[in-house]
């Protein structure tokens, strides 16, 4: 591992050694798959990975307004991995689907006719996208791994690449950037590097919210415990998973002694769809504007009920409960 530039360089098995580490407090329920576009092969000069991750962070900065680079990590054909924004923030990659997510940029056009995505680069998004799965419990399927395609530009609907979509992976990225595609060339690839054995899933006492602009993590369940060293803040709105409770205070880590105010926190719940589609709208009642539409087994974490409506966290929009399965 190298670093410049405030990004840290992986080789695959460097990164694989170092996700499993991690500590992380935001829950993650998908992971996002995108090409650059532009840059493209033709830009990669071999050594110039840092570079053209600085260059995608001014324009995400100065030209999109945004905090930061928009991505969590960057793949290169040489099989590289670059670091971007710090894990325990939302992506800024996919409009209205950054929650609960990592994103990842494939550096180069994966579009018909464009870059030939090399064999090392290839394996290098197979393992990477195993690693995280494995790493966060997910299921391989087309509700955890997403691609940019299938979602609206304008509204961040899910419609499966049927109006106004990128055509981002690309459209010959591992055969295609279909739902169709993805479940034929990509998800057994992916499936193929977790072990055969299942993941034991350690037992959650709760969810919640966070309330508070700033949420200090200290190494005991008092405010006379020193904040941890060895992992950021969660931001407005991440969930977190709760594995202890004592004297007001949370132990939201299973493996270290992480510890939060209860105050600054709301409870969630976590359910899935259970119909093919589930219409979301703009306020508890059938009357309301359709905004968007889940898909059967979507995950989402509801943070109020009325009359047989959810709300979903830190957002006005709306599912009618019946359709839900609650975990």
């Amino acid at each position: 591992m190298n670093s410049k530039f405030g990004f840290i360089k992986y080789s695959i098995q460097e990164f694989e050694d170092w996700i499993g580490s991690v500590t992380l407090a935001r829950t993650v329920l998908h992971i996002q798959q995108h090409h650059t576009f532009n840059p493209n092969y033709s830009l990669f000069k071999g050594n110039n990975h840092f570079e053209l991750q600085r260059g995608m962070k001014n324009y995400h900065v100065n030209q999109n307004g945004w905090s930061d680079i928009g991505q969590h990590f960057s793949t290169f054909p040489d099989g590289s991995i670059l670091s971007g924004r710090a894990l325990e923030h939302s992506p800024a990659c996919l409009f209205g689907q950054n929650a609960n997510a990592i994103c990842i940029e494939h550096l180069g056009n994966f579009d018909f006719g464009k870059d030939v995505m090399t064999p090392e680069h290839r394996d290098t998004i197979v393992r990477m996208t195993a690693k995280l799965c494995g790493r966060f419990n997910l299921s391989v399927n087309t509700n955890t791994i997403l691609y940019h395609h299938w979602f609206d530009l304008s509204t961040g609907q899910r419609n499966d690449g049927t109006k106004n979509n990128k055509s981002c992976p690309g459209t010959d990225f591992f055969g295609g950037n279909k739902v169709s595609d993805c479940q034929l060339n990509f998800l057994p690839l992916v499936a193929g590097q977790l072990p055969a054995q299942p993941i034991v899933i350690p037992v959650l006492l709760k969810y919640v919210s966070v309330t508070a602009s700033k949420l200090n993590i200290r190494s005991g369940a008092a405010i006379s415990n020193p904040k941890v060293s060895d992992q950021i803040s969660p931001n407005l709105g991440s969930v977190l998973r709760v594995y202890a409770e004592k004297n007001g205070w949370y132990k939201i880590s299973n493996s270290k002694e992480h510890w939060i105010a209860s105050r600054y926190t709301q409870p969630v719940k976590k359910a899935s769809v259970a119909s093919t589609t589930l219409n979301v709208r703009n306020g508890p009642d059938k009357s309301f504007q359709k905004i968007a539409a889940l898909n059967k087994g979507q995950e989402v974490f509801i943070v109020e009920e009325t009359n047989g409506w959810c709300r979903l966290n830190m957002e006005d929009k709306w599912l009618n409960k019946s359709y839900l399965v609650f975990s």
